[in-house]
């Protein structure tokens, strides 16, 4: 079984978050199904290692054929187990075979060198390091995933995913569609179960070399402490609190409407929401003019709606926690709306005038919340930016090119976008400062980070 493993019939309900309907029943594995997967994929290592470069990337293609004839199933899916709107969801199916594209002509350009020594010859290999298992978050399911096995594939390494407890439904159909598409059994394997059982026995189990997690700072760091521990190698993307930067001199119509959907996209279930808005006092309340309509004209409906902007949030778990960052004296400025009835909606909502120290200013809501924040000039404006403990994304607008380099510069975030609110290209490097994280994801070095540099000296005598 190349999909799932479980142990003793374990199993659990998955539920639509728009309907608080159960969709379906999955396996739940334990510690001795995950040993069994790990087991399993070592063994398929050994097979998946020795595939020739060119023919490893031709699987990856056919992976990529496969998931390209399944992005509306897919993208279906997606919106039952996630809430994600229809248009989001075909966005993320089409980014998966986007990434097994893009990796799938690395294995013969995975390179070596030939160094000038003395005495003979001296040259590198990228060896893959073995079974990588991989603990992915209910936000983004479907590309997250993507952005880890592909590569990790590519290089001739062995996966174990598991996915997170809430959204395991696109995972497992992967698994499938990479066995349809001819990839050898156990070269990638999804484990449906609970983070404190599958997650950390990956993290602790000797045969896993790598870990790549992606989720909540407060996690990053146990699974940090847990392969420091086994000296383990990780790749780290955790929490964000990103900035909108506008300026005055900036095109506030264009920054205005584009701004509900840097942030409420996703309803806010995303590291890279620009949830903080700065803007440039002698534009504040103009700005503010502008971004009302923005909100309040965001469709939050169906998500399998095609008219669909925003959906719900993932569990009334989430739905309370954000709700806890606007009490009833929460300076709410002005927010939209969300259908009657059952599922775990919350409204967009924006706050402002808020004391900068406020918690919904610094901390990680995950929701549709945006607070509002005026400042002075371009060092007050990066001085706000980099307040707080994340770095992960952001946004600046200007029509200043100067400006634009200089905050970009100063500003602690690993991706940042001017004039756009763009986080995520399968071509560039993506990932966090500070406490968003450690390594980058995507792009053509991410290859690199699941091999070991091998050096082999051959003496000219």
């Amino acid at each position: 079984m190349s999909s799932t493993l479980s142990q003793g019939g374990l199993s659990y309900d998955v539920v639509d978050p728009a309907t608080e309907q159960v969709v379906t029943t999955v396996p739940r594995t334990d510690v001795a199904g995950t040993d069994t997967a790990v087991a399993r994929a070592q063994r398929a290592f050994e097979t998946w290692r020795q595939v020739a470069p060119a023919d490893r990337g031709r699987l990856l293609h056919r992976f990529a054929e496969a998931v390209d004839a399944s992005v509306e199933e897919l993208a279906r899916l997606e919106v039952r187990n996630a809430g994600h709107t229809i248009g989001n969801a075909r966005w993320e199916a089409g980014n998966v075979r986007d990434v097994l594209t893009y990796y799938s002509a690395a294995p013969e350009r995975l390179f070596g060198r030939q160094i000038p020594v003395a005495g003979g010859v001296d040259i590198t290999f990228h060896e893959p390091l073995g079974v990588v298992g991989v603990i992915v978050p209910w936000n983004f399911p479907m590309p997250i995933a993507g952005w880890a096995f592909a590569p990790a594939l590519a290089a001739g390494n062995t996966v174990v995913l598991k996915p997170a407890e809430l959204t395991p439904l696109t995972a497992l159909r992967l698994a499938e569609l990479a066995l349809d598409a001819g990839l050898p059994e156990d070269v990638l394997t999804v484990l449906p179960g609970k983070g404190s059982v599958v997650g950390q026995r990956l993290v602790e189990h000797p045969d896993v070399r790598k870990i790549v997690f992606t989720g909540s700072t407060e996690v990053g760091k146990k699974v940090m402490a847990g392969c420091a521990d086994r000296v383990k190698r990780v790749t780290l993307e955790l929490g964000g609190k990103s900035a909108n930067v506008v300026f005055a001199d900036a095109h506030l119509e264009r920054a205005a409407a584009s701004a509900p959907y840097a942030v409420f996209d996703n309803a806010g279930q995303d590291g890279c929401a620009r949830s903080r808005i700065l803007v440039q006092r002698s534009a504040y309340d103009r700005f503010l003019e502008l971004l009302e309509p923005a909100v309040k004209g965001v469709r939050v409906e169906d998500p399998a709606s095609e008219s669909s902007e925003m959906g719900p949030l993932i569990s009334r778990t989430q739905r309370d926690r954000v709700a806890a960052y606007v009490p009833d004296d929460a300076p709410v400025a002005f927010r939209g709306t969300t259908p009657d009835g059952p599922g775990f909606w919350f409204p967009p909502t924006v706050l402002t005038p808020v004391d900068p120290q406020d918690r919904a200013v610094t901390e990680e809501i995950f929701g549709p919340v945006v607070a509002v924040v005026p400042f002075e000039d371009e060092d007050d404006a990066v001085r706000i930016a980099n307040q707080g403990e994340y770095g992960l994304s952001g946004s600046i607008w200007t029509r200043d090119l100067g400006r634009a380099l200089r905050v970009s510069r100063g500003i602690e975030a690993g991706n940042l976008s001017v004039n756009s609110n763009s986080s995520v290209r399968y071509s560039t490097p993506f990932g966090g400062f500070k406490q968003s994280g450690l390594g980058r994801e995507l792009g053509p070095d991410a290859l690199h980070s699941f091999t070991d540099e091998k050096n082999v000296f051959l003496a000219a005598e």
